[in-house]
């Protein structure tokens, strides 16, 4: 299904936000509105120009900033697509914990690896202040907690507790969630049409608890590595948050910077 061009309305360069901008914006409603569903095809470029009365040049930089963002992938020779959450993408953007690299043996970084995922538990309750914060909910709110195992090499090494809305994803269910054929992103964006954009994250040392060490299968007191995420959807939307402690005695956390200018 592709966005109906009809949806597009034209475009005027009347002191406003720039052409390219307002391009942006109408394309990201289609998208969010489920208009054209994630892995559909939009229309070729010189189709979406005629109908919103601009340039190719002014809708390929709309079209270059949603693909640097992963709202759209281009594939070469099939056109432009919205993007799916898959492996891929998960490794890509949102998981950075990766084998520590030992120099004295001459061991280079290896290719990702995506994690073995246990569930450990799935609960109903009520948002606490730290929860509703993060969430933009009020406290008591209904939300959904859940909690995973995430291996490596056959090692524990994150233990990831999940708080989601529970009127944001009504009808979840832990067997919904523990059958599910991909990544937790990828279930967000095919059965509820929310899709992770990016995220904000947080990160501190501290020292493992009793829950830590059992999950982890580290001592009591070992420092450990808590990263507190927020992930997010248009405009900025939160849509859950995570907070994930990481047993880096043989890992690390690895981030990618970059800058726009």
């Amino acid at each position: 299904m592709k966005i109906e061009l009809m949806e597009l309305t034209p475009l005027t360069d009347a002191g406003g936000a720039p052409l390219y901008r307002q391009v942006k914006q109408q394309l990201q409603r289609a998208i969010e509105s489920g208009r054209c569903r994630p892995g559909h095809a939009l229309p070729n470029e010189a189709e979406i120009a005629r109908a919103m009365h601009v340039s190719i040049g002014t809708l390929r930089r709309a079209v270059d900033e949603l693909v640097h963002e992963h709202v759209l992938v281009r594939r070469q020779g099939k056109g432009t697509f919205v993007a799916l959450h898959g492996n891929d993408r998960f490794l890509f953007q949102f998981f950075h914990v990766e084998p520590r690299p030992d120099a004295r043996f001459g061991d280079l970084p290896q290719a990702a690896e995506y994690p073995h995922v246990e569930s450990l538990g799935f609960e109903r309750d009520r948002a606490g202040e730290v929860d509703a914060g993060a969430l933009r909910l009020k406290t008591g709110d209904p939300v959904i907690r859940f909690d995973n195992r995430l291996s490596l090499g056959g090692r524990a090494v994150v233990h990831d507790h999940i708080t989601i809305s529970a009127l944001m994803f009504k009808g979840l269910t832990e067997k919904r969630l523990r059958d599910r054929q991909s990544t937790i992103y990828s279930l967000y964006q095919t059965d509820y049409g929310i899709t992770v954009l990016h995220a904000q994250e947080r990160t501190r040392a501290v020292a493992a608890d009793r829950n830590t060490a059992r999950v982890l299968g580290v001592p009591m007191g070992q420092p450990v590595l808590e990263v507190h995420r927020t992930a997010l959807t248009f405009g900025d939307k939160p849509v859950e948050y995570r907070v994930s402690t990481i047993n880096t005695q043989l890992h690390d956390y690895v981030s990618m910077l970059s800058k726009r200018l």
